[in-house]
């Protein structure tokens, strides 16, 4: 099972939209105070439409006790700063994928922990700044878990 772990996101339509990816993925979503809204703004909630409680949500008060309570894990950094392309990437189960807030990316000091290696980045045109970070989250976590055999999804 992946985890996925916003920090400190800002905008709750994205966070809802996160909520119904992991809902739909079986990815464990865990989220890093402070949040830029209330759980139960309804912004959130309209965007994760029903899927809230069937999601697995964790709020944590910091990175560390996140990474304490999920054991762990390998962690890997999606950033614009980071040099090697998510397809080039080897996920296992059990994997951390990373996101930054949706105005500042993650912090430096957040970066540093990081091994350069797991500091991936999706690719863009040049003059492009970021995606939006739900649509990132998006692409992560279906590449991981095309990489996993989509284990437990629908057989189509």
């Amino acid at each position: 099972m992946l985890q996925v772990i916003l920090f400190r996101p800002e905008i709750p339509p994205n966070t809802g939209n996160v909520i119904r990816l992991c809902a739909n993925t079986g990815t464990v979503l865990h989220l890093i105070r402070p949040l830029g809204f209330e759980l139960d703004d309804a912004r959130l909630r309209r965007a994760g439409l029903d899927y809230h409680e069937y999601a697995s949500l964790n709020v944590h008060d910091n990175l560390a006790s996140c990474l304490d309570a999920i054991g762990r894990p390998r962690v890997f950094a999606f950033t614009t700063k980071g040099t090697v392309a998510h397809v080039d990437a080897r996920f296992a189960a059990g994997d951390a994928l990373l996101f930054g807030c949706e105005t500042a990316g993650l912090p430096s000091d957040v970066l540093k922990t990081i091994p350069t290696a797991h500091r991936l980045r999706l690719p863009m045109r040049p003059d492009s700044r970021s995606l939006n970070l739900s649509n990132t989250v998006a692409i992560a976590v279906y590449e991981a878990w095309r990489q996993l055999g989509f284990e437990g999804a629908m057989q189509v």
